[in-house]
């Protein structure tokens, strides 16, 4: 995946992120960006974005804690979650998930 490609991608989730959670500051760390409407709190991310080599993946803090009736979220770990998206359609096609799981997670 070009990095063009990543940029675009991590621009759509931006932009869904925020319209979930508009009081959401960000954060540069761990090699990606983080989310928060708790920014008093050290560990008060919601999300993260993060770009890999074929990938950008929206992970979501207290993933075990969402309901994903559309089955969408990937991982086996003891709180995270996750979605990868290889294609800006692929962002597009998920939209209304998207947006429901981030509302869901921005409100933990």
């Amino acid at each position: 995946m070009n990095e063009a490609k990543k940029q675009l991608i991590g621009h759509m989730l931006h932009e869904l992120i925020l319209h979930a959670a508009p009081e959401a500051t960000t954060e540069s760390k761990y090699g990606g960006v983080l989310y928060t409407v708790k920014p008093e709190e050290v560990e008060g991310q919601f999300c993260g974005v993060f770009a890999y080599k074929n990938h950008v993946q929206l992970s979501f803090a207290n993933g075990t804690l969402l309901q994903d009736p559309a089955g969408v979220l990937l991982g086996g770990g003891k709180f995270r979650r996750h979605v990868n998206f290889a294609s800006p359609d692929e962002v597009d096609a998920m939209r209304t998930v998207l947006s429901t799981l981030l509302q869901q997670s921005a409100k933990l």
